[in-house]
């Protein structure tokens, strides 16, 4: 199932198109492939998109995107100067259907997946590189925040949209100097 761009993908694009000209940016969890294509409207120098779902990598190939399967940065060689994660950050529930949820929970909590990013992000992203990532009011941040803090990152909240349930908001994270 491809991720149809929601409220969060148009709050994010606005942000991929100010930080992407001139960056080799990767865009994981590409989905629908809006920020890989914003990113290159922008006048990124390079960009990767990858995603979990081998139909979506298929799908963004033959719209001309450079793809690849990965899950998050299992197949990922390199570094970048943006990294862009639209991710999976609702708590699971238990009344939406296995395909829908695979695209929409982040795990049981909603910061599984999103806390398995962090892990590994500072192997491939370039000093002075950032991070564009978008979090749900609904998303636990009390673990993201400290291990931002352990990682020494800075986060500072690009733009935030109130919708019905809950608040979305785009995160720029970089090293604090």
């Amino acid at each position: 199932m491809i991720y149809n761009p929601g409220d969060d993908s148009y709050l994010l694009k606005e942000q991929v198109l100010k930080y992407s000209k001139g960056r080799k940016v990767l865009d994981i969890g590409s989905g629908s492939g809006i920020q890989a294509e914003a990113a290159i409207k922008a006048g990124a120098k390079k960009v990767l998109a990858v995603d979990i779902d081998d139909k979506v990598v298929k799908t963004l190939k033959e719209r001309g995107l450079r793809s690849k399967k990965s899950n998050l940065f299992s197949n990922i060689e390199g570094k970048f100067d943006l990294i862009i994660f639209n991710p999976p950050y609702l708590p699971y529930d238990k009344m939406e259907d296995a395909e829908s949820s695979r695209i929409t929970s982040g795990g049981r909590r909603g910061d599984e997946i999103i806390i398995g990013f962090w892990e590994d992000v500072n192997k491939y992203l370039n000093k002075g590189g950032i991070i564009l990532i978008v979090l749900s009011s609904l998303t636990p941040k009390r673990r993201i925040l400290k291990i931002l803090k352990e990682k020494k990152l800075g986060k500072e909240v690009l733009s935030e949209k109130k919708l019905f349930m809950e608040k979305i908001e785009v995160w720029k994270i970089e090293a604090k100097v």
